[in-house]
C-alpha cells in the first residue's frame, strides 16, 4: 500500500517503512506526527484520488531526525559589467518514518 501526501509545499510517494526527508517540520525528534493532506492511496492495481484530498486517510510517521541538505552554491555574473556575487544556501529539512498508512 502507498500514499501520495503533501507537506511542505511538495508531493511525496511514501510507503511503510520508509524514510522520507520533507521541508522542516515543527516537532520534536521520536515524536509521532499525523499527515492528514494524503492527496491518493494505491493498494495493487487499485488507486483512489481524492478531489482534493482522500477523506478519511492519514499517514503516520515519526521523527527520526532534523539536519540541513547539502550547500547549493548561487554565482551570479554579468558578463563586461565586472559584477559578480557569490551566495551559499542551506536548506533545513526532517526526515521522517512513515510507521502506516490508513484509507
Amino acid at each position: 500500500m502507498y500514499a501520495v501526501i503533501k507537506t511542505g509545499g511538495k508531493q511525496y510517494r511514501v510507503a511503510a517503512g520508509e524514510k522520507i526527508k520533507v521541508e522542516q517540520i515543527a516537532a520534536e525528534v521520536g515524536q509521532e506526527i499525523v499527515i492528514d493532506q494524503v492527496l491518493a492511496v494505491g493498494n495493487g492495481s487499485e488507486l483512489k484520488v481524492g478531489t482534493p484530498l482522500v477523506s478519511g486517510a492519514t499517514v503516520k510517521a515519526t521523527v527520526v531526525a532534523h539536519g540541513r541538505h547539502d550547500k547549493v552554491r548561487i554565482f551570479k555574473m554579468r558578463r563586461r559589467k565586472h559584477y559578480q556575487k557569490r551566495q551559499g544556501h542551506r536548506q533545513n529539512f526532517t526526515e521522517l518514518q512513515i510507521a502506516a498508512i490508513a484509507a
